[in-house]
């Protein structure tokens, strides 16, 4: 059986022009990680630490502070959970039908079928990391007008096959590739203005919450048909806490992913054995019994994300 596959916090790669706003004022200091599955980078740059299929994809983005993430879409899930700093999420055609503000260890599960971005309030350069639903992500990000607008004047055209082209560089689109064409108006009413208690109501959940409900001996179902967020994006998400580990080994008919938000774990299986941190992400093989408990003293917790039978597509807003 093959061991588990560990990308470290410190070892990973970042991408600085994955997306067609990594010139535009302030969006042009975002770092793009791509830790499990392609993801949706349209950069050729974009180091990818894990290619193995999950039938979701693992991801995370690092910003210094008033750095932001343009307005964009997806058609699968998009879940983040703040691993550092303070971070705003808005979304709407312009950005201003609704906002929540984020903290460390607070997760969003974001609707698919409407326009997202985020922004660092901190102090301090922050990472979020994030979970797409589907292994090749819904095919890609959909962009709010404005954004391949504003990127056209700093230089960065988007083709129609998804691929990033740098006019700056000299890069110019192949002969008879169209540039990625904007939605119409038409197209746009398709993408509704939810408001803060549809978006927060259903999706946002606060880690201490989540804390205080995995402190009686089970980990918290934070998304999934019984989760606290109630959908069947492709996987579920739970919170395990030290008062809801167990050193029981169990295993997963599909790869499972292990990513500690506070103090180290230790992760056992049969011939070996390993120590994770806040910022690894661990990929468990399919049917590898492990367990996984604190290491040290003091508060611990991490997310725990397997796949489901469930397809990957629109939001159960059931």
């Amino acid at each position: 059986m093959t061991a588990p596959t560990t990308v470290r916090y410190g070892e990973l790669i970042p991408c600085k022009t994955a997306f067609i706003d990594a010139h535009t004022p302030g969006s042009d200091q975002k770092e793009n990680f791509t830790i499990i599955g392609g993801g949706v980078s349209e950069s050729a740059d974009q180091h990818v630490h894990i290619a193995t299929p999950h039938g979701f994809n693992i991801g995370a983005a690092g910003q210094p502070p008033k750095c932001r993430n343009s307005l964009h879409s997806h058609r699968t899930a998009e879940v983040f959970f703040v691993l550092s700093g303070r971070w705003r999420f808005f979304w709407g055609r312009w950005g201003t039908a609704g906002e929540v503000v984020l903290e460390e260890g607070d997760i969003i599960n974001i609707p698919t079928g409407i326009f997202r971005g985020f922004e660092n309030i901190g102090t301090d350069y922050g990472m979020i990391m994030a979970i797409l639903g589907g292994d090749d992500a819904g095919g890609g990000v959909i962009w709010a007008p404005q954004v391949i607008e504003d990127a056209a004047d700093h230089g960065l055209v988007l083709a129609e096959t998804g691929k990033l082209y740098d006019t700056k560089t000299g890069q110019s689109l192949p002969e008879g590739v169209a540039p990625m064409a904007t939605l119409t108006d038409d197209a746009l009413k398709d993408y509704p203005e939810m408001t803060p208690m549809q978006v927060v109501g259903w999706g946002v959940r606060r880690y201490w919450d989540m804390v205080a409900l995995a402190s009686s001996g089970t980990p918290c179902k934070v998304i999934g048909e019984t989760g606290i967020i109630r959908d069947k994006p492709g996987f579920e998400v739970d919170l395990v806490t030290r008062a809801s580990a167990s050193d029981a080994a169990h295993s997963h008919d599909k790869p499972s992913v292990l990513m500690p938000m506070r103090g180290h774990w230790r992760v056992e299986w049969d011939g070996g054995s390993d120590v994770l941190a806040p910022g690894d992400t661990m990929s468990v093989p399919a049917g590898l019994a492990h367990s996984a408990v604190p290491s040290m003293t003091g508060e611990a917790s991490l997310y725990h994300i397997v796949g489901t039978d469930d397809a990957p597509g629109a939001s159960w807003l059931g």
